[in-house]
């Protein structure tokens, strides 16, 4: 997974990962990542190149990422992968669009594979972390996924899963808030004022995914165990309100179940 000269993005060797600085999901942090979020259009590079370094940084205080073997599911142009490379991991994005792939600067990221986040083409239990930002909502079997997630993970591995929450105020994506009147309404009220479908299409590239749906996978599994679940993009202190149904749905936004595979889990073929 090294650069060709080609412009590739090489990958350092191993043991080279910065320094990580404490993570600290402070209102401050939740700031600058909306103030970016508001550029995502405009400047995709520095909202994805935010929240990317966001992520490392807090999937760091959660595992050591030097030398691990990292697979981003849906990573698209390599944002995130880019990031992991830098903190020492070994990191492959999976992504199944080739147009999404080459979203950047028009070639796909030399460590990036075709496959779909419902089928991964990776083997069981081959990989220390699975990673998934922002995907869950645009596929339309949400537990298939987090499945195939959990599958690839090795015993004692980490799986770090965040979706945005459908009746959250960005529940829609470019069609809210109209979401909350009903996606395809949503959609099509869109499609009459634009011209043209929206990217996020509900009930073809989007798909409505609660708090509570994937709560109850999670407690229905038993070869994983919850080592956390967070309003992914909020102060710290507002974690209780994962706790409190119809809430978290609306406030929460997006939710992050950070999720160890046990190791006495079985790993098929």
């Amino acid at each position: 997974m090294s650069g060709d000269g080609s412009g590739a993005r090489p990958e350092p060797p191993p043991g080279t990962g910065a320094p990580a600085a404490p993570f600290r999901a402070t209102l401050a942090r939740s700031a600058a990542l909306f103030a970016a979020f508001r550029a995502e259009q405009t400047d995709p590079d520095r909202f994805y190149g935010a929240l990317a370094r966001d992520t490392v940084a807090q999937l760091r205080s959660y595992t050591a990422l030097d030398r691990a073997v990292v697979v981003d599911v849906g990573g698209g142009p390599g944002y995130f992968a880019d990031e992991l490379r830098a903190a020492g991991a070994r990191c492959v994005c999976v992504d199944p669009d080739p147009a999404e792939l080459r979203l950047r600067d028009g070639r796909a990221p030399d460590t990036a594979i075709m496959g779909s986040a419902l089928r991964l083409p990776v083997r069981s239990g081959s990989v220390d972390v699975c990673l998934s930002s922002n995907v869950l909502e645009h596929v339309p079997e949400p537990a298939a996924m987090a499945a195939e997630m959990v599958r690839a993970t090795r015993p004692g591995g980490l799986v770090y899963l965040s979706y945005t929450l459908w009746l959250s105020p960005w529940g829609g994506h470019e069609t809210s808030p109209w979401h909350y009147l009903g996606g395809r309404y949503a959609a099509e009220r869109f499609a009459r004022r634009n011209g043209r479908r929206p990217k996020n299409d509900f009930g073809r590239t989007m798909f409505a995914v609660s708090a509570a749906r994937m709560l109850r996978w999670v407690r229905a599994r038993s070869d994983v165990e919850a080592v956390d679940v967070v309003p992914r993009y909020l102060p710290r202190w507002m974690k209780p309100v994962v706790r409190i149904p119809l809430l978290r749905e609306i406030v929460a936004w997006n939710l992050l179940l950070v999720l160890r595979k046990r190791t006495d889990a079985p790993t098929a073929g």
